[in-house]
């Protein structure tokens, strides 16, 4: 591990540490609170939602000194206080709320460092985040966390780690990555990062609930110090064993009676709200365990999980609240469950998620609709009507430079054959089927006559050649898979990425071989990435510089990159998006995966090989 410590940016930037402890301000705060000094800031004409007593009060203001919220008085109070408020915002009734806590994401799965993505959560009014930063884990080690980590500490975002907790996410029997997280690195993450809050998603559920020795060794390095432990869970089997394991919180509550299952397990549900164009909307059927079998939201969040850097801007946590709402919760209980009961489940109800005195002044207002109109960052104006603010624009004009090495870790050794060899006889291929929303793949079996090509063997079958290649120098080049997918949909050319979930090695998936190796070189030029070729030529392509995850430009650049990137995808025929693709090879999920060392039947824990006669 790299044992650097930990640096804090300039205490003039706009990061989470412009705001003091409330230790050092309370005697401040009591003086502004009591009217015996004024307050820098005071926001009034509106009407304050609380996610305590989940009520809007009309006709208050907030006082706010040293990026803190000091009192909610009646609207006008603050003409009664001897000498003028430093600045009056006037918020012509519209809502005043606490700013939005997304209790589970990965700010890899946006392709933006953490600097970059502070502008868009701030303009969808999300103030802090917890991200499980697994996919940088599993690419540079504990290193590559730290790296993020500096990088988080830099932005104007309040960004708090679940330390990942399953890298790799199987063993190396069934995938090549390039990080291992053991419990002494995991252990060491905690004691040196006071922004490590919780231990990330325990995506190894099944031996988690066998007993397995090293999965019960990370949840004891979590548990002994007292951070809570999130989870990653499917089937209601699990449940028992997964909750008396020490997990207490899960975003894959995908139906409502697993996730009133959970519930009554004493596990907090994170109700995952993916937008319409990827597989993970769980949302509307998990909310059910309220709506319909009348469970108490207390225990029940709102989080994003993944979010790309175009579906960012969209569907951030706002809209995410705003689902809820359409799935029949009230409107205040909505932002409640994306504002105060993420803070209380991570145990910092007191710092964050309402507008009580002592919290930060991270501060939305919102119309009737609970669309963000403005945005304060611990006291400083962000986003006002909708746009970021000059101050937030200087805030990301200085962000974190990662270093060289980040920017060296697509390793591929030689020219790899992309396709496998063409049955000379009859046989029975083990094949991946995909289909919407694309979490979930079905494992067919095939039956394959001989013939000429390939060509007529695809076009009958509805086949496309799918490998993935180790991309971290640990195989010396002898690490390929080579598979098929079924009812994938490709017309022609070939797809790749280097996002290959968890290991992130390359996957390229295509009809011919020639527009296939196109992909996997511009992949390897650009150190990661995401493209679409078709004809000899890349079509579309998002460049992902840093650790092959990751852009180094702005969100705004890269979510057009990605929007041009989707409209390709779309026109090449995929049936399922690209993040749906990039969980191909993802061997926790069931049925049946690839991974660089073969297909793997996630069940079952092992490998099958590609033809059985």
């Amino acid at each position: 591990m790299d044992h650097r410590t930990p640096s804090l940016p300039p205490r003039t930037a706009l990061t989470r540490f412009s705001v003091a402890p409330l230790s050092t301000m309370t005697r401040r705060l009591a003086d502004v609170a009591s009217g015996r000094a004024p307050a820098d800031l005071v926001i009034t004409g509106a009407r304050v939602l609380s996610t305590y007593s989940e009520r809007i009060a009309p006709e208050r203001e907030v006082w706010i000194a040293g990026g803190r919220i000091a009192a909610v008085k009646p609207a006008g109070a603050h003409r009664q206080v001897n000498g003028a408020p430093g600045r009056v915002y006037d918020a012509r009734g519209g809502i005043v709320a606490p700013g939005l806590v997304d209790p589970h994401i990965h700010i890899e799965s946006s392709m933006i460092t953490a600097c970059a993505y502070a502008e868009a959560a701030l303009l969808n009014g999300t103030t802090t985040i917890f991200c499980d930063s697994h996919e940088i884990g599993n690419v540079m080690d504990a290193a590559g966390i730290e790296m993020m980590l500096e990088d988080a500490r830099h932005a104007p975002l309040s960004i708090f780690l679940t330390v990942p907790s399953t890298v790799p996410a199987t063993s190396p029997d069934l995938e090549t990555a390039g990080g291992d997280l053991t419990p002494d690195k995991i252990a060491a993450l905690f004691d040196r990062w006071p922004e490590a809050a919780a231990l990330g998603e325990k995506m190894d559920f099944v031996p988690v609930t066998m007993g397995d020795e090293r999965s019960h060794a990370i949840l004891a390095a979590a548990l002994k110090r007292g951070k809570p432990v999130s989870g990653h869970i499917y089937g209601r089997d699990f449940v028992a064993a997964y909750a008396a394991s020490g997990v207490t919180d899960t975003h894959e509550a995908i139906d409502r009676d697993i996730a009133d299952d959970l519930l009554d397990a004493g596990v907090w549900i994170f109700l995952r709200g993916g937008p319409p164009t990827t597989p993970w909307h769980s949302l509307p059927e998990a909310i059910k365990t309220v709506t319909e079998l009348g469970s108490s939201h207390k225990r029940i969040c709102v989080c994003t999980d993944d979010r790309d850097a175009d579906d960012l801007m969209l569907f951030g946590m706002d809209w995410v609240t705003r689902e809820a709402r359409r799935a029949g919760i009230g409107r205040e209980q909505a932002w409640s469950m994306g504002a105060l009961h993420p803070a209380t489940r991570f145990g910092m109800e007191g710092e964050i998620g309402g507008l009580g005195g002592g919290r930060r002044a991270d501060v939305v207002l919102l119309n009737d609709d609970l669309e963000v109109q403005n945005t304060w960052y611990g006291g400083e104006l962000v986003v006002e009507s909708r746009r970021i603010t000059p101050v937030l624009d200087a805030a990301l004009s200085n962000r974190y430079r990662y270093p060289p090495e980040a920017y060296r870790t697509v390793h591929v050794a030689k020219r790899p054959k992309l396709i496998p060899e063409l049955p000379v006889e009859a046989c029975e291929a083990n094949v991946i089927r995909v289909a919407l929303p694309g979490i979930v793949l079905f494992h067919d079996r095939v039956r394959l006559q001989p013939e000429r090509d390939w060509d007529a063997l695809l076009a009958k079958n509805d086949l496309t050649f799918v490998s993935v290649i180790e991309r971290h120098g640990r195989t010396g080049g002898a690490g390929i898979a080579h598979g098929l997918l079924k009812d994938f949909g490709l017309k022609s050319g070939a797809v790749a990425s280097s996002v290959g979930h968890d290991s992130h090695n390359l996957i390229v998936a295509g009809t011919d071989e020639g527009d296939m190796q196109v992909a996997l070189d511009a992949i390897i030029e650009a150190q990661g990435g995401v493209c679409v070729v078709d004809q000899g030529k890349v079509v579309a392509m998002v460049p992902l510089p840093i650790a092959g995850l990751l852009s180094d430009k702005r969100v705004t650049e890269v979510a057009e990159e990605t929007r041009t990137l989707k409209a390709a995808w779309e026109k090449a025929g995929c049936r399922i998006p690209y993040m749906g693709f990039n969980l191909i090879p993802l061997s926790v999920i069931p049925e049946i995966r690839i991974t660089d060392k073969g297909l793997v039947l996630v069940p079952q824990m092992e490998l099958v090989p590609l033809y059985e006669r």
